[in-house]
């Protein structure tokens, strides 16, 4: 008997977890999207710093006020700039961003095809 106990404990338990855990999702979503400024290698979702809580709150009052990620995303890079997303998306500003990747895989290609290809 105790164990059926403990069981129905850990599932109400799990239960309960899951339906705070989607309550936040959204907040979760655009938190793990912004970078602390004082943590710097850290999104504000993983930081625990002073500033990383208080973007938390406002998260959630911009959430409560009906704005969209799309629009909080606009606030924050309003008052931060760009460099406060991980994921700024293509601008006049982050085109390097973007396509220097895709510059060295063409470079690096341009160079194995030289070497291998053209010495046989």
């Amino acid at each position: 008997m105790k164990i059926f106990k403990k069981f129905i404990i850990i599932i109400l338990l799990l239960t309960f977890n899951n339906l705070y855990a989607n309550e936040n999702s959204e907040r979760n979503e655009i938190t793990k999207n912004l970078r602390c400024l004082i943590c710097q290698g850290q999104s504000v979702y993983d930081s625990d710093s002073d500033f990383a809580n208080s973007m938390k709150i406002l998260v959630d009052k911009k959430l409560e006020e009906g704005l969209t990620e799309k629009e909080i995303y606009n606030y924050f890079k309003k008052k931060y700039g760009d460099w406060i997303l991980y994921d700024p998306g293509l601008n006049k500003n982050t085109y390097l961003l973007w396509l220097l990747p895709i510059l060295i895989f063409l470079f690096g290609g341009a160079i194995i095809f030289k070497s291998f290809i053209l010495k046989k």
